[in-house]
């Protein structure tokens, strides 16, 4: 049977119940026509790069298929008719990826990004930008401040 991954995004009002409700509505399908899912992945509610029928975040799930076509193919006509739905893509694919997905292994780096401390913000690392509040002032975006002004001898003398 041919190898498929499918990727649909619910609204971000349906609850997470309401998504692993469709997720199983699908997954019988599938299975009620002769084929089945080997994996099964919910991403969580994930930011949309731009809006869909008025959607800025989506609820993304993975389904790996193993199935006949005319299984994805009612899988796609009954996400058509659901309105938690907000767009899906299937993907027919020489075989299935082993393990977690791309999207479940970013996940775990930035879950232990943020457990060891390490924040996304550039300020937070050594050596990084700093501003003139905080004695830096070298380096750095300067931005609309203008043109540097001239250190006076005694200036100069405490940073040497």
């Amino acid at each position: 049977m041919p190898l498929y991954e499918h990727v649909f995004l619910a609204r971000q009002d349906a609850s997470t119940q309401q998504v692993e409700e469709l997720t199983t509505q699908m997954t019988g399908i599938v299975e009620g026509l002769g084929g089945k899912v080997v994996k099964m992945e919910n991403w969580g509610v994930r930011s949309l790069t731009y809006r869909m029928n008025k959607n800025r975040k989506a609820h993304f799930v993975l389904l790996n298929l193993d199935a006949p076509s005319a299984a994805v193919a009612e899988v796609e006509r009954q996400e058509r008719i659901s309105e938690d739905v907000i767009r899906y893509l299937t993907v027919r694919v020489e075989e299935h990826e082993e393990g977690p997905s791309a999207m479940m292994r970013k996940a775990d780096r930035d879950r232990d990004r943020d457990d060891r401390g390490g924040g996304g913000f550039r300020g937070d690392r050594e050596g990084g930008f700093r501003s003139d509040r905080d004695g830096g002032g070298g380096g750095g975006y300067r931005g609309d401040r203008g043109p540097r002004r001239p250190r006076d001898d005694a200036e100069a003398a405490v940073e040497e």
